[in-house]
C-alpha cells in the first residue's frame, strides 16, 4: 500500500471514530448547549439516540482500536515508503489527542452538570394552604443535562418554589404556589424544552 493511501485510510478510521463518539453523546450535549444558549426548545431533539448509545460507543471503541492497531503494528510492506517523521495528522500524538477527546465526549453525561448553573435559592414565605406539590411524568430525559433543562424550565415559572427531576425515574416533582401558577402552566413550560410532561399525582 502506498504511503498516501495508507495515511488516507488511517485518517478515515480516526475521523469515523471521533464522529461516532460525538454522535454517542449528542443526546446529552444538546440539552446543555440549549440551556446555556437560551434555546431550550431544542433540548430533547436528539433524545431518540439514547437507546442506540451503547452500540455507538462500541463502534467508537472498535474504530479507534483499529486505528491504534494500524498505527502500532510493524510495517513489513517493502512497497510502503513510510515516513519516519509523519505529518501531525498521521502521528501517534494526533491519534492520542483524538482518543482523549472521544473519551471526554463519551463520558460527557457524567460531568455535564458543571456547565449548568443551579437556580438561585430565594426565601419566599407562603401560607401552607397555598402550596401544592405535584409529580410529573417527563418523557425523553436521558441524562443529568436533561434534568437541568427541565429544572430550568420549571423554575422559570412564576410561583414555583422548589423543583427536582430524575432522568432515571423519568419524572419531576414541583412545589408551587397555586395562587400564582397552575399545573397546566408548568406542563406547558416543560414541554417548550422538547420533553413531554404530564401530571402524575398530587403529593399533598
Amino acid at each position: 500500500m502506498s504511503k498516501e493511501k495508507n495515511n488516507q485510510t488511517e485518517t478515515t478510521w480516526i475521523g469515523a471514530g471521533i464522529f461516532a463518539a460525538f454522535l454517542a453523546s449528542l443526546c446529552c450535549i444538546t440539552p446543555v448547549v440549549a440551556l446555556v444558549a437560551g434555546v431550550s426548545g431544542v433540548a430533547a431533539t436528539f433524545s431518540w439516540i439514547e437507546p442506540f448509545r451503547p452500540y455507538i460507543i462500541g463502534l467508537t471503541l472498535l474504530l479507534l482500536g483499529y486505528a491504534w492497531y494500524r498505527k502500532l503494528k510493524p510495517n513489513w510492506d517493502p512497497d510502503c515508503a513510510c515516513e519516519e517523521n509523519p505529518s501531525f495528522l498521521n502521528s501517534k500524538s494526533f491519534l492520542g489527542i483524538v482518543t482523549v477527546v472521544a473519551a471526554l465526549l463519551i463520558s460527557f453525561p457524567y460531568y455535564s452538570t458543571i456547565f449548568t448553573s443551579k437556580p438561585d435559592q430565594k426565601v419566599i414565605y407562603v401560607q401552607k394552604d397555598q402550596v401544592e406539590t405535584v409529580s410529573f411524568n417527563i418523557e425523553g430525559m436521558t441524562c443529568a443535562g436533561c434534568e437541568s433543562a427541565v429544572l430550568s424550565a420549571a423554575h422559570g415559572v412564576e410561583g414555583v418554589l422548589e423543583a427536582s427531576a430524575s432522568y432515571e425515574n423519568q419524572n419531576a416533582v414541583v412545589k408551587f404556589n397555586k395562587e400564582k401558577t397552575t399545573v397546566p402552566t408548568i406542563i406547558e413550560a416543560i414541554n417548550k424544552t422538547g420533553f413531554i410532561a404530564s401530571e402524575s399525582a398530587k403529593i399533598n
